[in-house]
Order: C-alpha cells, then structure tokens, then sequence
C-alpha cells in the first residue's frame, strides 16, 4: 500500500504522488526538485503546490550522491534586520526558490574578525553548494577563508575584487543626489554618512566629496551616522541649529527619516528651510510627510543577480566558466517633496 514501508511505517508522499496530482511526469518533478533543467514556470508552479499540499520534501542528501549537489545556498551577513540586507536576502530567496533551491542562513553577531573566521568555519560545514555573502563590511580574504573551489558571489563589501560581485551603482546614485541639490542653487551639500567601516557608506560619502569639488565647493565636515533612524534624529538637532544648512544628502533613508523628524520638532521647513534626499529608496520614504526625494536601490534586481551569477559558477562547473569580476546595478533618482531652491 502507498505512503507504508517494511512492518506498515508510513514512507510519506513520493515523487510518483507529486507527479499525480500536479498532472505532470515524474522526470518533470523531479527536474523541479532538482533545479538541473529549466522547466516552464506555469508546470514549475504546479509541482511546487503539489509539494505543498502533500508535504513532500526532496532527499537532498539523496541528490547529492546522485548528481554531486545539495540544492542548497548560503546566504552570510552581519546584520540582517538591516533594511538593505532583509531585502537584498528576500530577493535571494525568491530567486532560489525559483530555480528550486532550499537557503540556509549564516548569521555573524559581530563585525570582528573572530566572528568572520567562527563564520567561516561553520560555512566548510554547511551541506551548501554555494554562497551568497551580502555586505561583509569588516570581512577581508584574510578573515574570511572559505572551503577552496567553493562557488561565491558577494554583494557590498570589501570582499569585492576577490569574488564576482554584484554592486549598486553608489558611485552614480551619490553624484545624482548631491547633483540635485547643486542644480536648485544650494551653495554646498551638507552629509550625513553611514558607519565608518562600511564599505558603502565610504563609497557614498567618497562621490558627495568628489561631486561638491568637481563644482569648486570645499566639501563641508560630514556628520556621522549608523544607518538608524535614532542617529539621524540627533544629527538633525544639530542641523536644526545651524541656519547655514540648507541642503542634506543623508547615506541611507532611515537616518534620513530621523533628519526629517528633528527638522520638524524644531519648526524647520521641509524643503523650504532644508531640502533633503535619502539613498535606498525604501517603500515607506512615498508615506513619509514630506515624500521622501531618494536615491532607489533596485535590492530585487542585485538579489536575482546574485543568486543567477552563483548558480552558473554551481552548474558550470569544471566547463570553463568564468563568472564577471563585478556586476552594476543602476539606481533610479525618485524626486519627491523633500527638496526645493533655497529659501523655496
């Protein structure tokens, strides 16, 4: 009788089951499981619910002695309740699932280099064929030796020119923005940078820098943040207090959001007192009052990207495939509310 083996224990659901219900063969099933040939999204879906509904789940240790694969990325990040790596991770997952691998997540607590090679360790015993490592921002070749041959792709991090990565345009989205603000007749554009030891922060504040020179302007002292909305609140009492800022480029929207706030209690005008524009282009900036002016990261775009860059390392390999060194992902100039001529 199905779903009993050997003196009546009960097997589960077998691919043969799948295949009955989605209305498709067993060889079609099981490329889906498998990932090792493309199948018709409309049939992928239809497997992939028939899976669900009777609970089965593919032996991947099975899969692995059989075509030398586990059908499983990693993911490794510092922080991943930070905006940018919960939806650059989202779009991994998605993008996974879609070519029917499972993700496992490697959290490290700490920026140290302790922390980075206890990571590594426990990535070489890991049952992954590949990772996915996003913003590694303390990470280095040194503290973060991986298992040879493994196939990698990284995203923000200085991990960058040792493994293919996939990158937003940060250089282009910063100039872009303090670009608009010069463009409205500001005399400078003030900063708030991000953390000191994150390789994007460095790189935003290093194109303010270059734009506001480029146009003969003396950059002016940056303030520093930490990405959250708290230290841009209390950067924003200090930019309340000073009648010669009119215009702020903030590395992120959420200190950008804080900015906001602090301008607002204190009775300054936005954009008439202090244009502002954020970088990340985060949903909720369209329901910020003013609507947020923002520099967008496509985080869905650099997810797939990722995940396509590592599964052609996974499956090329031993073909002779050589992945790009470094993959750019535009960014889109969003101009909302927050940013008018001085005095505007």
């Amino acid at each position: 009788m199905r779903g009993s083996g050997p003196r009546g224990r009960k097997t589960g659901p077998s691919i043969q089951d799948v295949a009955r219900l989605a209305g498709v063969s067993a060889q079609t099933v099981s490329r889906v499981s498998t990932g090792s040939q493309p199948v018709r999204p409309a049939t992928r879906a239809l497997v992939l619910d028939a899976m669900a509904q009777l609970g089965y789940s593919p032996n991947r240790a099975a899969r692995a002695l059989r075509n030398g694969t586990f059908g499983t990325i990693g993911i490794l990040a510092h922080r991943y309740e930070r905006t940018g790596e919960a939806l650059s991770t989202a779009a991994v997952v998605e993008a996974a699932e879609e070519n029917g691998y499972a993700v496992s997540l490697v959290s490290i607590t700490t920026p140290d280099a302790d922390h980075w090679e206890q990571g590594a360790h426990r990535i070489s015993h890991q049952a992954i064929d590949g990772l996915i490592i996003i913003r590694a921002e303390t990470a280095t070749p040194d503290t973060l030796t991986l298992p040879a041959g493994m196939p990698v792709a990284v995203s923000d991090s200085r991990l960058i020119g040792h493994y293919p990565a996939v990158t937003a345009d940060q250089i282009g989205g910063s100039a872009a923005a303090t670009q608009h603000l010069l463009d409205l007749g500001h005399a400078t554009v003030h900063h708030i940078a991000g953390p000191e030891d994150s390789e994007p922060a460095f790189i935003r504040k290093s194109s303010w820098r270059r734009t506001l020179e480029a146009a003969g302007i003396r950059a002016p002292e940056p303030w520093q943040g930490d990405w959250t909305p708290r230290s841009g609140y209390e950067v924003g009492k200090l930019i309340a207090a000073d009648p010669d800022v009119t215009a702020v480029y903030s590395a992120n929207d959420e200190m950008a959001f804080g900015l906001l706030r602090a301008l607002h209690e204190a009775g300054c005008r936005v954009p008439e007192d202090v244009s502002v524009v954020g970088f990340d282009g985060i949903a909720v900036g369209e329901f910020a009052y003013p609507p947020l002016t923002t520099v967008k990261q496509d985080f869905h775009a650099i997810g797939h990207e990722l995940v396509d860059i590592l599964l052609r390392q996974i499956r090329g390999h031993g073909t002779g495939y050589r992945p790009p060194d470094r993959t750019v992902v535009p960014t889109e100039f969003i101009l909302r509310a927050t940013t008018a001529p001085p005095g505007g």
